[in-house]
């Protein structure tokens, strides 16, 4: 039986064109198939950009939907000994600060040794236990040595192993002796060391220490003390150099002993006006992904309409959740002297539907009426505000079950339906392309064997003619 390759040669006709034209055409079957599932695969990607667009819009209004930012304050000191930072709750004033002391940590040493691997203990015990406690404490720390850990490098290491608010070093001073360095890792009275070591008394001679009557192995080289300060001639004490909350909102940091040093403290909109023009800015790009995936080009008659045209033209979802949003722009459920966001200088341009600040008005609101500009906003952070019930719609949207997903789920099932369709559809051609490419072979061998014949039959002819 002839090839597909030299298909036609038996009946000198053109088969093989015949054959390769026919598959181009059963292969037009497949043509409006793939053209369905490059248009949902399109959508699908377009639903992508929608979510991601909405997503960061989100992460915009979550931090603006904070009622801190609406107390902001910024501190100054007149001294760079003393630094100065606020956080929310910070009242404005101006406060006197003294700084007296320091808060330290303690530090403990052993006396000096020939050796920093030599074993300091003769004794051999399977219960030895180096204790430490703290007040600052609830429960002391307890650390097992063996005998291979009594030596001040070996004690270090246990120590520092253990990582539980106390460190170890080992140093070696002017005389070449080595000394096991003992210190708490935070400053403060509350943290002072009382060190004995059970199941071994000579390490217990070696290092162990009673903080309360300053007696034992050890030598106190630093000892543990509070800051000591005055903030407009009250006393303050503190275990950390770092004081929290004196005045309240406000964090000092003390680096130096300090003689009236002025701290200041002042109300500032510069958190709250940068959250709002974010989250202004954020709103506006998301305007402008609906505008790229729902915009529409005129098309000449004839022509593919879906040329030049959003993947999203007139699509439900999009103009829901656009909707939506600009519906949170104004309320009444809150306690604020506003209701809608063009009172304090946000309002949308009436061609484009983006939001324009106007930062005189904006800074106004926030300036002379921050109360109720943050009521306006976040209200209670559970049901009013427009950023609170902004988040909860948003949220609706993205949720596993909200539109967006339920759209995008459709389009994957209608994607696997046309899946299934195409390979159904390609068995088909393929099939058929078979079916004529047998028929065309029997076809060329039967020409094949009736010009065989023929040309003997004329041979003969002419033989007998002869």
């Amino acid at each position: 039986m002839a090839s597909v390759s030299s298909l036609g040669v038996g009946s000198n006709l053109p088969l093989d064109t015949l054959l390769a034209n026919l598959t181009t055409a059963e292969k037009g079957r497949l043509t409006p198939i793939t053209a369905q599932q490059s248009s949902y695969s399109s959508k699908l990607t377009a639903y992508g950009t929608l979510k991601s667009a909405i997503e960061k819009f989100q992460t915009a209004n979550t931090a603006l939907n904070d009622a801190s930012l609406f107390k902001s304050s910024t501190a100054t000191s007149s001294s760079a000994d003393l630094l100065v930072t606020t956080g929310a709750g910070a009242a404005a004033g101006k406060y006197t600060i003294s700084v007296t002391q320091l808060a330290q940590a303690q530090s403990l040493a052993t006396t000096g040794s020939d050796s920093a691997t030599e074993k300091q203990s003769k004794i051999t015990s399977t219960d030895r236990t180096l204790v430490i406690n703290q007040p600052g404490r609830k429960e002391p720390l307890e650390i097992k040595l063996s005998d291979d850990q009594t030596s001040l490098n070996g004690i270090r290491d246990a120590i520092n192993t253990a990582d539980s608010g106390v460190s170890a070093s080992v140093i070696k001073n002017k005389n070449g002796d080595y000394q096991l360095v003992i210190s708490s890792t935070e400053t403060g009275v509350d943290n002072a060391m009382t060190i004995s070591v059970t199941g071994d008394q000579d390490l217990n001679d070696l290092i162990g220490y009673d903080s309360k009557t300053n007696t034992g192995g050890l030598t106190q080289t630093v000892e543990a003390q509070n800051a000591q300060l005055s903030i407009n001639n009250i006393q303050v004490e503190s275990a950390s150099n770092t004081v929290k909350d004196t005045p309240e909102g406000v964090t000092l940091t003390l680096n130096k002993e300090v003689t009236n040093a002025t701290v200041s403290v002042t109300k500032t909109n510069d958190k709250s006006t940068a959250a709002i023009k974010a989250w202004v800015d954020a709103y506006n790009s998301m305007l402008d992904t609906f505008s790229s995936l729902t915009k529409y080009s005129a098309v000449d008659a004839g022509a593919d309409q879906s040329d030049g045209n959003g993947v999203l033209l007139g699509d439900n979802v999009v103009r829901t959740i656009q909707t939506g949003i600009r519906s949170q722009f104004t309320t009444s459920d809150t306690e604020s002297t506003f209701s809608t966001l063009a009172q304090i200088g946000v309002a949308p341009d009436p061609t484009t539907g983006k939001l324009k600040i106007d930062d005189k008005k904006l800074s106004d609101a926030l300036t002379k009426n921050s109360v109720a500009t943050q009521q306006l906003l976040v209200g209670d952070g559970k049901t009013t505000g427009i950023t609170t019930t902004t988040s909860d719609l948003v949220k609706d949207y993205l949720a596993s079950d909200g539109i967006i997903n339920s759209a995008t789920s459709s389009i994957n099932s209608t994607l696997k339906t046309l899946t299934k369709k195409y390979l159904a559809t390609s068995t088909s051609i393929d099939d058929t392309i078979a079916r004529y490419k047998a028929q065309f072979t029997q076809l060329d061998t039967m020409m094949s064997k009736l010009n065989n014949t023929s040309s003997y039959l004329t041979q003969q002819f002419s033989s007998s003619s002869s």
